[in-house]
């Protein structure tokens, strides 16, 4: 496991349980997992008092669980967790595809196009982690389009969840060409700056999203 720079601009306890919450969130630690104090101190080279810390904040953001003479254990998010990732993303992204439409200019909608190109190539080449990257900053795009500082600072706030979510839904070759036409979809909509057909269109993909992360869900 690498180990994580400091930022610097945090408390060395904010910063540890930052890199802890991105290790839970991205699946480093497997859910139940038992996080132990000695270990991680000696990872990240740090004493145990800011691992305490950091455990305290996390298990407050129900990431971990502590029990009484057993430990410190990564809760990770549930099914239900996910669900619920899913049922926001819709409602924030049907509006986003509509602020987007609103404020589209003729370079911002080529540049979606080349990002979907980018999406068409990696699904072909089954490049899971270039796919991936590639997914977020197609959405990523259209949350710019928006002129919406509240809409990216929304969608920012849960970005790890949504990451994890995402990478639930591409582990099965099959679905890759489905959820690639998802997207083309929204961007034709996009293009021809019909906000009902891209809310309905963002709003199907995040439907089909949800039931391929929930039949491919491990506990």
């Amino acid at each position: 496991m690498e180990r994580e720079e400091y930022q610097g601009n945090q408390s060395l306890a904010d910063e540890v349980a930052e890199i802890l919450r991105n290790r839970i969130l991205h699946g480093e630690y497997e859910m139940g997992e038992k996080l132990t104090e000695c270990r991680i101190a000696s990872e990240l080279k740090v004493s145990r008092t800011p691992i305490r810390d950091a455990f305290r904040q996390l298990e407050k953001e129900q990431l971990v669980e502590y029990i009484p003479n057993k430990g410190c254990f990564a809760r990770g998010f549930s099914q239900e967790d996910m669900s619920d990732i899913y049922a926001v993303r819709r409602v924030i992204e049907e509006l986003a595809v509509r602020r987007a439409i609103e404020h589209a200019d003729d370079d911002s909608i080529a540049q979606l196009k080349e990002q979907l190109e980018l999406m068409r190539f990696c699904t072909e080449q089954v490049s899971y982690e270039k796919l991936l990257q590639a997914n977020e900053d197609f959405h990523f795009m259209i949350y710019r389009m928006t002129h919406s500082r509240f809409i990216v600072q929304v969608l920012k706030t849960y970005q790890d969840y949504v990451h994890q979510a995402r990478r639930e839904t591409l582990k099965k070759d099959e679905d890759l060409p489905e959820i690639y036409e998802e997207h083309a979809a929204i961007y034709r909509a996009i293009e021809a700056r019909d906000e009902e057909a891209a809310a309905r269109a963002a709003g199907y993909h995040l439907d089909q999203s949800a039931c391929r992360a929930k039949k491919r869900w491990v506990k």
